[in-house]
């Protein structure tokens, strides 16, 4: 018998099929579009998304001998994804890494909102969040609000789905609404963001031992399936991926180089002092919590790059930093290119990336090289935000296919780092839960005990160690400077029908003059 497993990932739908000993025995993938309407947006066709499911699974059960016993799955998390009285879409999803509320978390976070709500649950609001996209579409689109009556997330769409369940599980429901010590929506939080008229939007909170159903007839049809088969929703993508490769005991840390950075730990209670960062997601009910740092910047980062330098690709653009030296001859890169600025280790809206102490000595492979050692030092920060102390790294997501960038880290971090061998790490978690909670196995350390191996380790160089630690307190000064310069300038040329030209300015801080105080040297991205 194997196991079937979807991971559908913000830019590709994968289906996967596993044999009874955890091996990957057929894979589908299925790149998926993210929509970006107006700047700093980003969106999916929710009937795409399902139809990109539809398509991975029918490919993999094309030569599949072995019937499949169950269907377990995982998906991005955060997010809006709105249906109506008859489940169907009000609009197209709004995802994690939308910006479009970024000043509203702004006004939030001045006002000390966003630290409240941290206080009580541990998770710090982002722009992609449930609060700051209700609060936002009531400001500005009222009528799709009106016309919704559940906002679920890409898991809970793709439960619907298959299902026909309006639910979602507490790891999706952990930021920012839950309430860790009862496993439902803390009202207060509502309260706090002015958002108690919306509650009638949260879906059904399900424990870990409630998020098994049964294959509906029509979705059994659409994807060549028995109906009634059993099918299991996984915690959404970051916590199954950490299942995926074994991190399920407190002290276990892992990070995802992919399109975020995520650095996760597992521990046995939330952690909401010290300054507020990253999110806390309920991972084995009220036993276990994942403390997790997911940045806004990631592998999206490397593909900047390879295209700033014309090259075909990350790997490409790998080969060429690691020919630098570490520390790249003197230059330093702060890595936040996102639109939406940056949610993890610190939440600044505003922030953008910025190339340090560049001269013309610098070469291809020195900006190369700044991109790789600014991520590694990223992962650093969160490791250091976690204030946990762990004896291994284990790595996953697609930029852990690099030996140079797995061992870099390991110095970067001063921990060994580690690479299982399994590809698909989400699905892999997703397996590991649907064995568990269909009872094939007892727990959900036996099973990651039984099921994921580590292939590879890097030992840090202690000498090369030594100088990152170095360099990581370098790193935070710019970081400093940058967050605190005061201003965020932009500049639009516009062709313009009467004049033919128009130079649009728009300083977010309309108080602060760069010229009379000028920001920090540095080129900004």
């Amino acid at each position: 018998m194997s196991v079937l497993t979807i991971d559908a990932g913000t830019t590709v739908i994968k289906s996967v099929v596993f044999d009874d000993q955890g091996h990957e025995i057929a894979v589908s993938r299925v790149a998926t579009e993210v929509l970006r309407p107006h700047p700093g947006w980003a969106e999916q066709d929710m009937d795409a998304v399902w139809q990109a499911v539809v398509r991975t699974v029918r490919d993999v059960l094309t030569d599949l001998t072995d019937p499949v016993r169950l269907v377990a799955f995982t998906a991005q998390g955060d997010g809006a994804w709105l249906v109506d009285d008859h489940g169907r879409p009000t609009g197209p999803a709004i995802l994690w890494s939308d910006g479009r509320a970024g000043d509203l978390l702004t006004t939030w976070q001045r006002d000390g909102l966003l630290e409240a709500a941290f206080r009580r649950n541990g998770s710090l609001t982002c722009a992609g969040m449930p609060n700051a996209l209700f609060a936002w579409l009531a400001a500005h689109d009222p009528d799709r609000l009106a016309r919704s009556t559940t906002s679920l997330t890409a898991a809970g769409w793709l439960f619907l789905r298959l299902t026909g369940i309006r639910a979602t599980d507490e790891s999706d429901a952990s930021a920012p609404f839950l309430d860790h010590t009862t496993g439902a929506y803390d009202p207060a939080i509502l309260e706090l963001f002015g958002l108690t008229a919306h509650a009638r939007l949260l879906p059904t909170v399900l424990a870990e031992d409630q998020r098994t159903a049964e294959l509906t007839t029509d979705a059994a049809d659409q994807l060549g399936l028995p109906a009634r088969l059993p099918v299991v929703m996984a915690p959404y993508d970051i916590a199954a991926t950490a299942r995926g490769v074994g991190v399920v005991n407190p002290g276990q840390a892992c990070s995802i180089l992919g399109t975020t950075l995520c650095t996760e730990i597992v521990r046995t209670g939330i952690d909401t002092t010290g300054e507020p960062s990253g999110i806390n997601i309920a991972y084995r009910g009220r036993e276990r919590v994942l403390r997790a740092f997911p940045t806004l910047n990631g592998a999206e980062v490397l593909g900047w790059a390879a295209r700033l330098l014309h090259l075909p690709g990350p790997p490409e653009l790998s080969r060429l930093a690691f020919s630098s030296e570490p520390g790249a001859r003197g230059l330093m890169f702060l890595p936040y290119l996102s639109p939406a600025g940056e949610r993890a280790p610190f939440l600044d809206p505003g922030a953008r990336g910025s190339f340090w102490g560049l001269t013309l000595e610098h070469t291809p492979a020195d900006l190369a090289r700044a991109v790789f050692d600014g991520l590694s030092l990223v992962l650093r920060d969160s490791l250091a935000a976690a204030r946990t102390d762990i004896t291994e790294l284990r790595l996953c997501g697609g930029g852990a296919n690099s030996d140079a960038w797995c061992a870099l880290i390991a110095d970067a971090t001063g921990v060994p780092t580690a690479r299982s061998g399994d590809t698909e790490i989400g699905a892999k978690g997703a397996f590991l839960t649907g064995l568990v909670r269909t009872g094939a196995v007892s727990s959900m350390h036996r099973a990651a005990d039984t099921y994921v191996h580590m292939q590879h380790r890097w030992q840090p160089d202690p000498e090369r160690a030594a100088f990152y630690a170095a360099l990581h307190q370098d790193f935070l000064t710019w970081r400093g400077l940058a967050r605190n310069a005061g201003w965020r300038t932009t500049a639009t040329w516009r062709p313009n029908p009467a004049t033919h030209n128009t130079l649009t300015t728009r300083r977010t801080d309309p108080t602060h003059h760069p010229a009379e105080n000028p920001a920090p040297g540095g080129i900004r991205v």
